[in-house]
């Protein structure tokens, strides 16, 4: 049995996002579990060089007020993460600046400055059997996920279970996503990181989050909760039915289901006023096979054409396009050259990570849909 809390929090003043967090971790037991001189690493989601006002990172006001908790209770507090690009201290300090949560310093934190990696053995793992990882979680007694509600390219949301990808140092990233292309494999691995790093704790920034072209170029999209919970399964479950999603839509939710880990969830506060009806969602199609492996070679070849032509794509849009080259410089497949420069994508290669969407600077590239697919769906 796994619980989630919902409770109401329509701004980000100090204050207020205190007396939500303190509120939504009640029917958990609260913070009674931290014991003076522990160390607990908060994982925020700080995927980019980005402001708080862009609704992509983990909103500071709350890091804040999670600290200030934390320390009274005599914790060490570490804050966190391993954004997409250099995993090194010029870079990780910028986005900590941009993101503005150095001002949790003021609170008691301290902003990770460990960049080294390790190697990590995983022979119980589904998928991922051994990956490297930011050494600074080893000094972890507790590890508390505070993830953001977002739209994701590739994984349709980026929530909980998402930011636990943040434990692969950011260098590392685009090879694993080369490694998984399918969305079920890397919904997998995935799982598999979570079920490595247990975390203690996890918590949802929903007072705003980010619809439409997520996890980084998409819209600022007022939601006005904070949640929380024991399970980052449970919490992303609850956490679709916010936005307009069905749990099957959800890769990692239908992952953590194929392995018993959705178990029964118990529910405190009402949610039917915080669910968004009107949210803009990415519209994807799962990778779904239209033929077995039994099928004959027609069969196969029509399944596969019919797949790609369902499938959801990566494309620039020229007026947004800037010609900084990030799509080509971090695609995992190599399938984008520049030509005048403007990003030229091959479709044979394109793995359709969605990487080039997550990291476009200008967020000119955006996830596209078929023709075919919208009247299919019709």
């Amino acid at each position: 049995m796994s619980v989630v809390s919902a409770v109401p929090c329509d701004n980000y003043a100090f204050e207020k996002v205190q007396a939500a967090l303190i509120e939504a971790l009640t029917p958990l037991g609260g913070l009674e579990w931290v014991q003076p001189g522990m160390n607990i690493v908060i994982k925020a989601n700080l995927v980019s060089m980005m402001k708080p006002e862009s609704a992509a990172t983990t909103h500071p006001s709350l890091l804040c007020a999670l600290t200030n908790m934390l320390a009274e209770k005599g914790a060490n507090v570490v804050i966190g993460d391993s954004p997409g690009g250099l995993y090194n201290s010029i870079y990780v300090n910028r986005v900590y600046q941009a993101a503005g949560i150095r001002d949790a310093e003021k609170y008691g934190a301290v902003l990770n400055q460990d960049f080294s990696t390790k190697h990590k053995s995983n022979p119980t793992a589904l998928t991922l059997k051994e990956f490297e990882y930011t050494r600074y979680l080893d000094n972890a007694d507790a590890i508390i996920n505070f993830c953001k509600l977002k739209t994701h390219g590739m994984m349709a949301m980026s929530a909980a279970v998402k930011n636990m990808f943040g434990v692969i140092p950011g260098t590392f990233k685009p090879e694993y996503h080369y490694l998984y292309p399918e969305h079920a494999r890397f919904a997998d691995m995935l799982i598999d990181i979570n079920e490595c790093f247990r975390q203690r704790l996890c918590i949802m920034d929903a007072v705003v989050g980010m619809e439409g072209n997520g996890p980084t170029a998409g819209t600022p999209r007022k939601i006005g909760a904070v949640l929380a919970s024991d399970s980052p399964y449970a919490l992303d479950r609850i956490a679709s039915k916010l936005i307009g999603l069905m749990e099957t839509d959800v890769e990692t939710i239908s992952a953590a289901e194929k392995r018993g880990l959705n178990d029964e969830i118990t529910l405190v506060g009402n949610i039917d006023p915080l669910i968004v009806h009107d949210f803009k969602l990415v519209r994807k199609r799962k990778d779904t096979q239209f033929y077995s492996d039994h099928s004959g070679i027609i069969a196969k070849l029509t399944g596969k054409v019919i797949k790609h032509a369902l499938c959801s794509f990566p494309k620039a849009k020229k007026n947004e396009c800037v010609g900084c080259a990030k799509c080509a410089d971090i695609c995992p497949a190599k399938a984008i050259t520049m030509e005048k420069r403007r990003p030229v994508i091959d479709r044979k290669k394109c793995i359709r990570c969605f990487c080039c969407q997550e990291f476009c600077p200008p967020g000119a590239m955006k996830v596209k849909r078929p023709i075919i697919a919208k009247l299919f769906n019709r």
